[in-house]
């Protein structure tokens, strides 16, 4: 096909689109550019008219695919829906939305180019398909530790990170980034942020994902990034934002991934500590809310969880705090989720609770037949449906899907990863680095370490920082010992610091993998000036350990690694405070260092 032909269908196959939002205002062939345009309440219901329900039912449903492009013949789609092609998928369910992964059972994922060609070719797929709309197109970009489109797009700190500055207008302006960087490859929808608020240290899920385990913060932040996601820039270059897990997931002490937690915090804790972001992310316009797979049974004494709990969902989150807009649920092939119910029953279930778009179910034909019997059964009515799928087409109106589902990969790499960009996650991560203990004086250092040593945890973040330290003027090797050093990998630390000037350990979660507080002990025994970084969690410096100098980056990304070097070798001085309190070890009753604690010098 030639340019001009191609180009020629993208401009066939983009107008075909455009009816459906009613953009009268635009002066598309043969209607008058002075007309006025309808709302998208009203186009909303003229689309759904059009719809059959099976169709309806497809425009609820979101999931993986597997494949780096639109037309790649790929054995695991066979084996999950059926059928050889990432675009086949999205045109025999007349899917609503897809999500894409960068793990190693789901790559979406080579570079940004790459992304933009895969995007375009399932949005045809979607125009080609019964339903002929648009995708919802999503990913988890919340930056740090979950992020799905890394280098050379822009990498941002995790959102205690950001918090840790004090900066509202870096969350948005980080939020700005993430949004238009997604947009420009295709994504128009971002899970993030979070907006649970971090009460329990021991929390294995969330921890530095959220931004603050004091409600106020945190309310501020997540009001902060929603305003980055949705209201910088014109419609297509924004994304809708989606704060997650309602109603909270901040105090739990398991891993929903893995199996149910149980949140037993009276219904008054909850309005107080866990409600008020997600009030915050209402009140900035948020497009969506994710459900969480936890048991709250203040709030619903069923034990059901919550994605699937009507008095939560309905009466909590429509009624009592008024939410209009798209609630899904995080992913149906989570085990807390499946714990309770078959993957039969839990999309119709949902959906009874007040549900909007499931995410991921384990076998998508089966949840998408189990919804269709449910209403040709009785046991959920068209008007149900109906409702939900409202809520979905005014989402993609209004965020611009309907009417720009395509972009254009020529532009890509002058819009991701660029230069002012990388500088201002830069930025941002300088002013988070938060100095926590310097008791013994190590930091700043007098001089420079003609050598230094990086050990503790993280293959690639040992070798990354040993990079940066040596780039700024040190001779760094790196050593990691992982989470859970050996004697004989403690032994040769040991050994390795007696030839260094300087010696910088990295921790990650040491109240999990309490050997890292051996390998502490025994650098500490050397004699040598020590630096340890919580690579992390921030909690690992209330720990006891005998280690007098303490910061914490609150991540492991690049930009957050280069500023923890900077801040070692006195290129810049620590200027993040705590966004919660780190207490004594495991004793959470007892605070060691406060929230808003944080050195300088």
């Amino acid at each position: 096909m030639t340019t001009r032909t191609a180009h020629a269908r993208h401009r066939r196959i983009h107008a075909f689109a455009l009816p459906l939002a009613g953009l009268l205002t635009l002066g598309v062939a043969g209607v008058p550019a002075t007309a006025q345009p309808v709302t998208a309440d009203v186009e909303a219901q003229r689309t759904l008219r059009g719809l059959t329900l099976e169709q309806k039912v497809g425009q609820l449903f979101v999931t993986w695919v597997n494949g780096k492009s639109a037309d790649e013949v790929n054995a695991k789609n066979k084996a999950d829906f059926g059928v050889d092609t990432p675009a086949q998928v999205i045109e025999k369910y007349h899917l609503g939305g897809v999500i894409y992964f960068n793990n190693d059972s789901r790559d979406n994922f080579d570079d940004p180019v790459q992304v933009a060609k895969l995007s375009n070719g399932l949005q045809r797929a979607a125009l080609r398909s019964g339903a002929r709309i648009p995708l919802q197109i999503a990913t988890d970009q919340e930056g740090g530790t979950v992020t799905r489109m890394g280098a050379p797009a822009t990498e941002l700190p995790n959102a205690m990170a950001i918090s840790a500055g004090r900066d509202t207008k870096a969350a948005q302006e980080a939020a700005r980034i993430l949004g238009h960087e997604l947009r420009a490859v295709g994504i128009n929808q971002d899970f993030a942020p979070d907006a649970d608020v971090n009460s329990n240290p021991a929390n294995p899920v969330i921890g530095v994902r959220s931004f603050s385990g004091r409600p106020e913060l945190a309310s501020q932040f997540v009001e902060a990034q929603v305003k980055g996601f949705q209201n910088s820039g014109r419609r297509s270059e924004t994304v809708s934002a989606a704060a997650k897990h309602f109603p909270g997931h901040g105090d739990a002490a398991t891993d929903s991934h893995h199996e149910l937690p149980r949140i037993d915090r009276s219904e008054d804790s909850w309005r107080a500590t866990d409600v008020p972001p997600f009030k915050a992310a209402i009140k900035a316009g948020i497009d969506s809310i994710m459900s969480a797979h936890i048991q709250f049974p203040s709030l619903d004494p069923s034990g059901e969880p919550a994605t699937l709990s009507k008095p939560i969902l309905t009466g909590k989150l429509r009624e009592e705090l008024g939410y209009r807009g798209v609630v899904v649920t995080d992913s149906l092939s989570m085990d807390a989720v499946r714990e309770m119910h078959t993957d039969a029953e839990i999309p119709v279930l949902a959906l009874k609770a007040g549900i909007d778009q499931l995410l991921m179910p384990v076998n998508l034909e089966l949840a998408i037949n189990s919804v269709l019997d449910a209403v040709r059964k009785g046991e959920l009515t068209e008007r149900r449906i109906d409702e939900s799928v409202l809520r979905v087409l005014k989402l993609k109106l209004n965020r611009g899907i309907l009417t720009s589902p395509f972009v254009d990969p020529a532009k890509v790499m002058s819009k991701v990863g660029t230069p002012a960009n990388l500088a201002t996650a830069q930025g941002i991560a300088d002013r988070s680095v938060t100095a926590i203990r310097n008791d013994g004086g190590v930091l700043p250092l007098k001089q420079q370490p003609a050598k230094t040593l990086v050990t503790g945890w993280g293959v690639s973040t040992t070798t990354s920082l040993a990079a940066k330290l040596t780039a700024h003027g040190t001779q760094a090797t790196a050593l990691q010992t992982g989470q859970a050093p050996t004697d004989a990998q403690i032994s040769q630390a040991v050994a390795a610091a007696k030839n260094v000037d300087l010696v910088v350990v990295l921790t990650n979660n040491v109240g999990t993998y309490p050997l890292q507080g051996k390998l502490l002990q025994a650098l500490a025994d050397t004699g040598k000036p020590v630096v340890a970084v919580a690579a992390q969690i921030p909690y690992d410096a209330g720990y006891e350990n005998p280690i007098e100098t303490w910061l914490a980056t609150y991540g492991y990304i690049s930009p957050s690694l280069e500023a923890l070097a900077r801040v070692i070798l006195g290129k810049v001085k620590p200027q993040g405070k705590l966004p919660v309190d780190v207490p004594a070890g495991k004793d959470v009753g007892t605070v060691k260092y406060p929230f808003g604690h944080g050195l300088t010098w």
